[in-house]
Protein backbone atom coordinates (compact mmCIF):
# COMPACT_ATOMS: atom_id res chain seq x y z
CA UNK A 1 0.00 0.00 0.00
CA UNK A 2 1.01 3.14 -0.47
CA UNK A 3 2.66 5.43 2.91
CA UNK A 4 -0.29 6.69 4.68
CA UNK A 5 -3.12 4.47 2.85
CA UNK A 6 -2.85 1.85 5.40
CA UNK A 7 -5.98 0.21 6.16
CA UNK A 8 -7.55 2.68 4.08
CA UNK A 9 -9.79 1.10 0.91
CA UNK A 10 -10.70 3.44 -1.74
CA UNK A 11 -14.33 2.75 -3.41
CA UNK A 12 -14.23 2.94 -6.97
CA UNK A 13 -17.30 2.60 -9.31
CA UNK A 14 -17.32 0.53 -12.37
CA UNK A 15 -17.50 1.72 -15.29
CA UNK A 16 -14.39 3.51 -14.19
CA UNK A 17 -13.51 7.45 -14.62
CA UNK A 18 -10.61 9.10 -15.76
CA UNK A 19 -10.91 11.60 -12.57
CA UNK A 20 -11.12 8.29 -10.11
CA UNK A 21 -8.14 6.97 -12.53
CA UNK A 22 -6.12 10.19 -12.28
CA UNK A 23 -6.71 9.71 -8.12
CA UNK A 24 -5.38 6.15 -7.53
CA UNK A 25 -1.92 5.03 -6.68
CA UNK A 26 0.22 1.82 -7.07
CA UNK A 27 -0.45 0.20 -3.92
CA UNK A 28 -3.30 1.34 -2.93
CA UNK A 29 -6.17 -0.85 -1.82
CA UNK A 30 -9.50 -0.54 -3.48
CA UNK A 31 -13.11 -1.87 -3.28
CA UNK A 32 -14.81 -1.75 -6.60
CA UNK A 33 -18.31 -1.54 -6.96
CA UNK A 34 -20.76 -2.20 -10.43
CA UNK A 35 -19.83 -3.65 -13.43
CA UNK A 36 -16.83 -5.18 -14.53
CA UNK A 37 -16.09 -8.41 -17.12
CA UNK A 38 -14.36 -11.42 -17.05
CA UNK A 39 -12.09 -12.06 -20.31
CA UNK A 40 -8.89 -14.81 -20.61
CA UNK A 41 -6.88 -15.05 -23.50
CA UNK A 42 -8.92 -17.16 -25.54
CA UNK A 43 -11.62 -14.51 -25.64
CA UNK A 44 -9.06 -11.75 -26.21
CA UNK A 45 -7.87 -13.76 -29.03
CA UNK A 46 -11.63 -13.76 -30.81
CA UNK A 47 -11.86 -10.34 -29.65
CA UNK A 48 -9.07 -8.87 -31.38
CA UNK A 49 -9.47 -10.63 -34.63
CA UNK A 50 -13.28 -9.45 -34.43
CA UNK A 51 -11.85 -6.04 -34.59
CA UNK A 52 -9.28 -6.45 -37.13
CA UNK A 53 -12.32 -7.88 -39.17
CA UNK A 54 -14.39 -4.65 -38.88
CA UNK A 55 -16.90 -6.05 -36.41
CA UNK A 56 -17.86 -4.90 -32.88
CA UNK A 57 -16.88 -6.31 -29.89
CA UNK A 58 -19.09 -7.92 -27.35
CA UNK A 59 -18.99 -5.01 -25.45
CA UNK A 60 -18.02 -1.35 -25.27
CA UNK A 61 -14.27 -1.00 -23.84
CA UNK A 62 -15.18 2.68 -23.09
CA UNK A 63 -14.96 2.84 -19.28
CA UNK A 64 -14.46 -0.68 -18.56
CA UNK A 65 -12.58 -2.74 -16.36
CA UNK A 66 -11.61 -6.39 -17.77
CA UNK A 67 -11.18 -9.13 -14.87
CA UNK A 68 -8.79 -11.91 -16.12
CA UNK A 69 -10.73 -15.14 -14.87
CA UNK A 70 -11.86 -18.14 -15.73
CA UNK A 71 -15.02 -19.01 -12.93
CA UNK A 72 -15.93 -22.60 -11.74
CA UNK A 73 -19.35 -23.46 -12.00
CA UNK A 74 -21.55 -22.09 -9.61
CA UNK A 75 -22.64 -24.45 -6.75
CA UNK A 76 -26.47 -24.71 -6.07
CA UNK A 77 -28.35 -21.14 -4.98
CA UNK A 78 -24.60 -19.41 -5.64
CA UNK A 79 -24.04 -16.35 -8.17
CA UNK A 80 -20.69 -17.90 -9.71
CA UNK A 81 -18.15 -20.27 -8.18
CA UNK A 82 -14.66 -19.70 -7.31
CA UNK A 83 -13.20 -16.50 -9.44
CA UNK A 84 -9.76 -16.34 -9.12
CA UNK A 85 -7.37 -13.99 -11.10
CA UNK A 86 -5.21 -15.92 -13.68
CA UNK A 87 -1.85 -14.80 -14.97
CA UNK A 88 -2.14 -10.93 -16.57
CA UNK A 89 0.76 -11.62 -19.03
CA UNK A 90 -0.92 -13.88 -21.12
CA UNK A 91 -3.19 -10.91 -21.86
CA UNK A 92 -0.72 -8.66 -22.78
CA UNK A 93 -0.22 -9.27 -26.71
CA UNK A 94 -3.97 -7.74 -27.27
CA UNK A 95 -4.31 -5.47 -24.16
CA UNK A 96 -2.41 -2.03 -26.26
CA UNK A 97 -5.25 -2.80 -28.80
CA UNK A 98 -7.98 -2.39 -26.47
CA UNK A 99 -6.73 -0.33 -24.03
CA UNK A 100 -6.42 2.11 -26.62
CA UNK A 101 -10.34 1.27 -28.02
CA UNK A 102 -11.20 2.98 -24.72
CA UNK A 103 -10.28 0.06 -21.99
CA UNK A 104 -9.86 1.71 -19.00
CA UNK A 105 -8.50 -1.02 -16.34
CA UNK A 106 -7.82 -4.12 -15.44
CA UNK A 107 -7.59 -7.17 -13.04
CA UNK A 108 -5.22 -9.53 -12.55
CA UNK A 109 -1.97 -11.18 -10.94
CA UNK A 110 1.42 -10.83 -11.92
CA UNK A 111 3.39 -8.52 -14.25
CA UNK A 112 2.90 -6.48 -17.44
CA UNK A 113 5.40 -6.06 -20.17
CA UNK A 114 6.28 -2.64 -21.27
CA UNK A 115 4.13 -2.08 -24.75
CA UNK A 116 0.65 -2.71 -21.47
CA UNK A 117 2.64 0.15 -19.46
CA UNK A 118 3.01 2.30 -21.60
CA UNK A 119 -0.83 1.99 -23.71
CA UNK A 120 -1.82 2.38 -19.61
CA UNK A 121 0.39 5.92 -19.41
CA UNK A 122 -0.75 7.26 -22.79
CA UNK A 123 -4.23 6.57 -22.56
CA UNK A 124 -4.76 7.16 -18.47
CA UNK A 125 -5.66 3.55 -17.70
CA UNK A 126 -5.14 1.15 -14.41
CA UNK A 127 -4.01 -2.56 -13.71
CA UNK A 128 -5.11 -3.45 -10.60
CA UNK A 129 -3.69 -6.54 -8.88
CA UNK A 130 -5.64 -9.55 -7.44
CA UNK A 131 -5.29 -11.84 -4.68
CA UNK A 132 -4.48 -15.43 -6.03
CA UNK A 133 -5.52 -18.20 -3.66
CA UNK A 134 -8.37 -15.89 -2.98
CA UNK A 135 -10.92 -17.38 -5.62
CA UNK A 136 -13.65 -18.18 -3.50
CA UNK A 137 -13.36 -14.88 -1.20
CA UNK A 138 -13.56 -12.84 -3.98
CA UNK A 139 -16.87 -15.10 -5.37
CA UNK A 140 -18.44 -13.15 -2.67
CA UNK A 141 -18.31 -10.17 -4.04
CA UNK A 142 -20.05 -10.84 -7.09
CA UNK A 143 -23.83 -10.14 -7.33
CA UNK A 144 -24.46 -11.19 -10.78
CA UNK A 145 -23.21 -12.80 -13.79
CA UNK A 146 -24.39 -13.55 -17.24
CA UNK A 147 -22.47 -14.94 -20.28
CA UNK A 148 -22.59 -12.18 -23.06
CA UNK A 149 -20.00 -13.88 -25.43
CA UNK A 150 -18.19 -16.46 -26.91
CA UNK A 151 -20.22 -19.76 -24.49
CA UNK A 152 -18.26 -22.29 -26.47
CA UNK A 153 -15.17 -20.95 -24.16
CA UNK A 154 -17.02 -23.03 -21.39
CA UNK A 155 -15.06 -21.03 -18.16
CA UNK A 156 -13.10 -18.61 -20.53
CA UNK A 157 -16.55 -16.99 -21.88
CA UNK A 158 -16.71 -13.15 -21.59
CA UNK A 159 -19.16 -12.57 -18.46
CA UNK A 160 -20.78 -9.42 -17.21
CA UNK A 161 -20.46 -9.28 -13.69
CA UNK A 162 -22.02 -7.34 -11.15
CA UNK A 163 -19.92 -6.90 -8.44
CA UNK A 164 -19.76 -5.14 -4.96
CA UNK A 165 -17.00 -4.02 -2.72
CA UNK A 166 -14.30 -6.59 -4.68
CA UNK A 167 -11.13 -5.99 -3.24
CA UNK A 168 -7.88 -5.27 -5.65
CA UNK A 169 -4.90 -3.46 -5.29
CA UNK A 170 -3.50 -0.78 -7.98
CA UNK A 171 -0.47 -2.44 -9.07
CA UNK A 172 0.03 -0.41 -12.10
CA UNK A 173 -0.98 3.41 -12.18
CA UNK A 174 -1.90 6.04 -14.81
CA UNK A 175 1.75 7.73 -14.31
CA UNK A 176 3.40 4.32 -14.59
CA UNK A 177 4.35 3.45 -11.18
CA UNK A 178 4.59 -0.14 -10.66
CA UNK A 179 4.44 -2.50 -7.54
CA UNK A 180 6.25 -4.80 -9.16
CA UNK A 181 8.97 -2.61 -9.91
CA UNK A 182 9.37 -1.54 -6.01
CA UNK A 183 8.63 -5.44 -4.54
CA UNK A 184 9.22 -7.82 -7.14
CA UNK A 185 6.69 -10.69 -7.75
CA UNK A 186 5.20 -10.24 -4.55
CA UNK A 187 1.27 -9.37 -5.36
Amino acid sequence: MSEGMIDKKIEITAPITDEAIARLRAGDSVLITGVIFTARDAAHKLMVEMIERGEKPPFDFAGQIVYYAGPSPAKPGAVIGSVGPTTSGRMDAYSPMLIRLGLKAMIGKGLRDENVKRAIVECGGVYFAALGGAAALIAGSVTAAEVIAFPELGPEAIRRLEVARFPAVVAIDSLGNDVYDRRGAAL
